[in-house]
């Protein structure tokens, strides 16, 4: 007999953060009078995160080992039709996970923030913002219903905006930020219009009632012809929810706005960007399993998206020369593989490699802002190099996050990632030979861009003086100062070495019960009949110490580790190759670095193009057609109707007397001629 938990308890999860987040926003700014000063806010936040923190890690001590689960609506807000609007949680082991990856995360994050945002001005306000966007993760994650999924879904997104354009004085990261808003509202219509239909067919919102009817769902074709073909209705909400996926989760050609976001301070790049706002589409699908299950489409759609971002954003992580953005590109391709796997039907692989994946890119981007600090807010690795004896910790939890980035046996990233790989590699959906080879080739480009990085960082010849430009730092300013790297404060490198440890053994330790054990059975639902992937892993998996071992004979074992060979040859023995396969390969090194063209077909064919329509639709059906002919005509021609009667009605008797003879005349005429016309017709 399962356990229950505690309503309250629950609600104190999200709640925590939320009233630090309140407190330093109003009382810690300008706003606010400035009431608190910088200790109290960040400590008021700090609190509220640990808090949530702890509570998450004892819910999933109960959901693990006793079985706990809660399923309960707190509170019904309205009720329109037959159709509940209400705010409750939904906590298994998918929730519950979630809720510790967020809260642990957004944990290091504050507390590496004290050191790298203390000159900052806005010092409380990033606090403030921080931790409610905490907050609205944990809405997302712990809702039992579409409207509350929505609602964290759009709390995340704007602050998300606020944070990415945190310095607004800053045009780059205005621009940033506004770019992140629009294409995450090309996403979100789709992600509405799936809820729509779901609402109008279902007749509710809540998850296991939807569920419940799934079967339902499937069998019911939609009224339109899509390509000429009948569609279900299935497949039409499963790719409306995904686009919505496709756009919070920066899956191509949705993808543009995550590598701008960099212009945002470095933890929020690690936190919003790499360990939990861009993962939210990977939960909602996962989440909604017993629907994507219906529909091998969707699948093949989802798996051929996530295939294109995994392979082809990885190809401009190596091209980059900024250290985050080098990061940001990986996280673009890991997002793809989480994606693939979710279109192989291995939801529960999916969500443990996104798991593996929060802890150790998180670890990379705040790694990657010590270096910043260190290196006086220079963030070009090409003025970078052998930093790693100024900043032995910073270097050490660095090798150690690429190192589980690329899959080295034994690590977290290596039993996620080699899952996937497995996975697709049994799927015998359409587009799964594609995702397949894309899978494959991404771990040599994901071995490459990061061992590139890290050597051009953290070893070779000493090369900040050499930058003929001024450097330019987060904030946006020049330095022209060449000082020695220096390690980082402590509140900096103690968030890196607990982000480290799980980077390592997270995956060795949870490989078991969270893939092949009964972690996720109630959580997420596989058609083992149609979809057979998972039991053909369990049947080959025989712990992970015989996966690591077996890995040294497998493709992905000597792909990562031939990247990693290239990377050292190119960048530490060889540096003028890179050189010359740039001039011998330049128009792919142009297509590249243009970012295949995305950003210019957006911004000149798609945004102008909706423009136009958007303008025609105002000049010529709102002004033209309702301003014009509807409302502006009606009233002009009541006007001349009027205008002509009241010609007619003059007041004088004598002309209503010549009227009155007339008509007489007229009618007489009438009545005489007609017959003589008729019957002169008959002839």
């Amino acid at each position: 007999m399962s356990q229950t938990l505690s309503a309250s308890t629950l609600l104190a999860v999200p709640l925590a953060p939320l009233v630090g987040s309140v407190l330093a926003g109003v009382l810690g700014t300008k706003f606010g009078g400035n009431w608190i000063g910088r200790r109290l806010s960040h400590s008021l936040t700090i609190l509220g995160v640990l808090l949530a923190f702890i509570l998450s890690a004892m819910t999933l001590k109960s959901v693990a080992m006793d079985g706990a689960r809660f399923n309960e609506t707190l509170y019904t807000w309205m009720v329109v039709g037959g159709l509940k609007m209400e705010v409750g949680f939904m906590v298994d082991g998918l929730t519950a996970m979630m809720m510790c990856v967020v809260t642990f995360v957004s944990l290091m994050v504050h507390i590496y923030t004290i050191g790298y945002m203390e000159e900052d001005e806005g010092y409380n306000r990033f606090f403030a913002y921080i931790s409610l966007f905490t907050f609205s993760m944990l809405m997302l994650v712990m809702s039992n219903n579409l409207l509350q999924l929505f609602f964290g879904w759009e709390a995340v997104g704007l602050v998300s905006y606020l944070l990415i354009g945190f310095w607004f004085n800053k045009p780059t990261a205005i621009f940033a930020n506004m770019k992140a808003f629009l294409v995450n509202r090309v996403g979100d219509f789709g992600f509405i219009l799936g809820i729509g239909l779901i609402a109008a067919y279902a007749g509710t919102l809540n998850y296991n009632e939807v569920f419940g009817k799934a079967a339902q769902l499937g069998a019911i074709e939609f009224p339109w012809y899509i390509l000429g073909q009948d569609a279900m209705l299935i497949t039409v909400i499963c790719i409306c929810l995904f686009i919505g996926a496709m756009g919070k989760s920066a899956q191509f050609p949705l993808h543009v706005w995550l590598p701008d976001s960099m212009e945002g301070p470095t933890p929020i790049s690690a936190l919003i960007h790499a360990a939990t706002m861009v993962t939210a589409g990977i939960f909602m699908v996962a989440r909604m399993s017993p629907l994507f299950e219906l529909s091998d489409t969707a699948l093949s759609f989802i798996m051929v998206i996530g295939s294109i971002t995994a392979l082809f954003m990885g190809f401009l992580g190596i091209i980059q020369n900024d250290i985050k953005r080098v990061v940001a590109y990986s996280t673009l391709s890991q997002l793809g593989y989480m994606t693939v796997a979710l279109g192989a039907s291995a939801y529960s692989v999916a969500v443990f490699h996104l798991m593996t994946h929060a802890f150790f890119k998180a670890l990379l981007f705040l790694g990657a802002g010590s270096v910043i600090m260190g290196m006086h807010h220079n963030q070009d690795i090409r003025w970078m190099g052998g930093v790693r004896k100024y900043m032995p910790i910073t270097w050490i939890t660095s090798l150690l996050g690429s190192l589980a980035l690329i899959g080295t046996p034994l690590f977290s990233g290596f039993y996620s990632k080699d899952s996937i790989i497995e996975a697709v590699h049994e799927s015998h959906l359409w587009g799964a030979g594609f995702a397949n080879f894309a899978v494959l080739a991404g771990v040599f480009v994901t071995a490459f861009y990061s061992f590139r990085m890290y050597f051009l960082v953290f070893h070779g010849k000493e090369r900040y003086d050499q930058n003929p430009d001024a450097h330019h730092d987060d904030h946006g300013h020049g330095h022209d100062d060449h000082h020695e790297p220096h390690e980082s404060p402590w509140v900096v490198t103690v968030p890196l070495v607990l982000l480290a440890i799980p980077s390592v053994v997270i995956g060795y330790m949870t490989i078991q019960p969270m893939l092949f054990g009964e972690f996720f059975k109630d959580a997420i639902f596989v058609d083992a009949a149609k979809h057979p992937v998972m039991q053909e892993l369990a049947e080959a998996f025989h712990g992970p110490v015989a996966m690591a071992l077996h890995a040294f004979s497998t493709a992905p074992f000597w792909l990562a580790l031939a990247g990693v060979v290239c990377a050292y040859y190119m960048y530490m023995i060889n540096p003028a190759l890179p050189a010359a396969i740039k001039r011998a390969a330049q128009p792919i090194y142009t297509l590249l670095e243009n970012k295949y063209y995305m950003d210019w077909i957006n911004e000149n064919i798609l945004a102008r193009g909706a423009r136009l329509l958007g303008t025609g639709l105002w000049k010529g059906g709102d002004q033209a057609l309702i301003d014009g002919a509807v409302i502006n005509g009606s009233w002009k021609l009541v006007g001349w109707v009027a205008g002509t009667v009241r010609w007619v009605q003059s007041g004088y008797l004598y002309h209503y007397a010549l009227a009155m003879i007339v008509g007489v005349l007229v009618l007489m005429s009438w009545f005489v001629t007609w017959p003589m016309v008729v019957e002169w017709l008959s002839r």
